[in-house]
């Protein structure tokens, strides 16, 4: 025999929840129920049988009063209802009277009451014609030859002894059949959310992770289950985006990298293979230095692919950040050629990836530095839960055309067009993905000093949990501002770009 039971009582337990429990309130009611009628019987039969006694004595009592009055004559009519036998019995076993039902037999009973107990309850079992009888033994006199009147009724037959026991058998057996109902019924309504619950699962699949099962009223444990499972199936979704992130991140740093080392590669191999067939003609200096400056290209996009594949693909690691310290400390770092104009408000604090944000700034800057003609401009201020950064020039601008094209990979607008300008294309797609990740916006516009000025805004509290790192529409909490204007320009999120770099 195994832990599950033998092999008989597994083939007949039931295999839904519902049935093993019907089936075990059932038994455990059957349990309870048949003791408790046989309990109820035992007393009915106590009861009449106190009762049948009870008539008896009055009956024997009545007719031993008239035999001693005088007054009983050798036949006896029985005064109290249901007492059919009644004789009285002389000390020599003669019957000197008895009721038309006991007339013609001998003595109903042997036994004989004593002087000192007179009366006695007795069932007898004598007469085959008979049957068994409940009576009562009374003497007439105190004296020694007094006569014994004996009444009682016979016991056998259909009496409201057997009705009571047949009514406690038929109440047993419906209260059982009414529990094991009842039961089954409410099972099924307590076990239907559960069985919704299965449907729903059974159909989630890989490509359909936005199902979520119901959830029933109240707080018991079928609604916490849905709760639970539509937390996990919360989460499972996001691990699939999240996962789907980084293999398009994947993706597209393969394509990136195939693509775009191509070019320098070919611009280095070039030179190389030059130089080899010519080394007469070739000064060393200047193709060392033209090498070494495709080489460091090649390293700068290659670490901002690398860049570009981490940012987006997993949740930043947020922590408390001062974002006025932040912005002076990266901006005091630098060496530029045009001194950077800093319109910082103190103390602004947010939840976020500082070393994210310092290459978004960083980035904005180089883009600033490179396009500005005397100012460059640096702004940050809190405003209804968001944080908004600018930062601005006085140079040629961006069209408004090129607004959302200039944040894709490799894109640069017309003025950016020549290799003089540097950077790899890839600054401003950055910035863009890192303000995603971050749930904010960056857009371009136009500065106040007739240049291009770019504006990133971020909710101060990071991102709510379970929230797809993808652009939070933002801008519309801004209140009025000297670049409010720019708070109106397009902030419906595009594809990650670059241009202006």
């Amino acid at each position: 025999m195994n832990a599950s039971g033998p092999p008989l009582l597994r083939r007949f337990r039931p295999h839904s929840i519902r049935g093993r429990i019907t089936v075990l309130v059932t038994a455990l009611a059957t349990l309870l129920l048949i003791p408790t009628g046989f309990l109820g019987s035992v007393l009915a039969r106590q009861a009449f049988a106190t009762a049948v006694w009870l008539d008896a004595r009055q009956e024997a009592a009545l007719t031993a009063a008239a035999w001693r009055s005088g007054h009983l004559r050798d036949i006896i009519t029985p005064q109290v209802a249901g007492i059919s036998l009644v004789q009285v019995v002389a000390p020599n076993r003669r019957v000197l009277a008895a009721s038309p039902a006991a007339r013609g037999i001998a003595p109903i009973s042997s036994f004989w009451p004593s002087q000192q107990d007179p009366m006695q309850d007795l069932q007898a079992c004598v007469h085959d014609g008979i049957g068994c009888l409940r009576l009562s033994a009374l003497r007439v006199a105190p004296g020694p030859d007094s006569p014994v009147v004996y009444a009682g009724r016979p016991i056998d037959g259909f009496t409201p002894v057997a009705m009571f026991d047949l009514l406690f058998t038929v109440e047993v057996a419906v209260l059982v059949l009414l529990t094991a109902w009842a039961t089954w019924v409410v099972a099924g309504r307590t076990l239907r959310p559960v069985e919704a619950i299965r449907s729903d699962l059974a159909a989630v699949n890989v490509h359909d992770l936005d199902t979520r099962v119901p959830v029933p009223t109240g707080d018991d444990e079928i609604a916490r289950l849905a709760r639970t499972v539509n937390s996990t199936l919360a989460r499972i979704e996001q691990a699939k985006l999240t996962t789907e992130r980084a293999l398009r991140r994947q993706r597209e740093f393969a394509a990136d990298a195939s693509h775009e080392l191509r070019t320098p590669l070919a611009g280095l191999r070039t030179q190389l293979e030059e130089a080899q067939l010519h080394p007469d003609e070739t000064d060393l200096r200047s193709l060392l230095r033209d090498a070494l400056s495709d080489v460091e290209r090649l390293e700068g996009i290659i670490d901002d692919l690398l860049l570009l594949a981490k940012v987006g693909a997993t949740a930043p690691d947020r922590k408390p950040v001062d974002v006025s310290a932040l912005v002076r400390d990266e901006v005091a770092r630098r060496t530029d050629r045009i001194p950077v104009r800093l319109q910082l408000a103190d103390g602004v604090r947010m939840h976020a990836a500082p070393r994210h944000l310092a290459r978004l700034l960083t980035n904005l800057l180089d883009n600033a530095q490179r396009h500005a003609r005397s100012v460059v401009e640096v702004g940050l201020r809190r405003d209804e839960g968001y944080v908004e950064l600018w930062v601005g020039d006085d140079g040629p601008g961006v069209p408004a055309r090129e607004r959302e094209r200039i944040f894709e990979r490799f894109a640069r607008s017309d003025t950016a067009r020549s290799r003089g300008h540097g950077g790899t294309g890839l600054g401003l797609a950055i910035a863009r993905d890192i303000a995603r990740a971050h749930c904010g916006t960056l857009v371009a516009a136009e500065s106040p000093y007739g240049g291009a000025m770019f504006v990133l805004c971020l909710p101060v509290s990071g991102c709510p949990p379970n929230t797809d790192t993808t652009a939070a529409h933002a801008g519309s909490r801004r209140a009025p501002s000297p670049y409010a204007e720019t708070a109106q320009l397009e902030l419906a999120p595009g594809p990650a770009n670059e241009g202006h770099a």
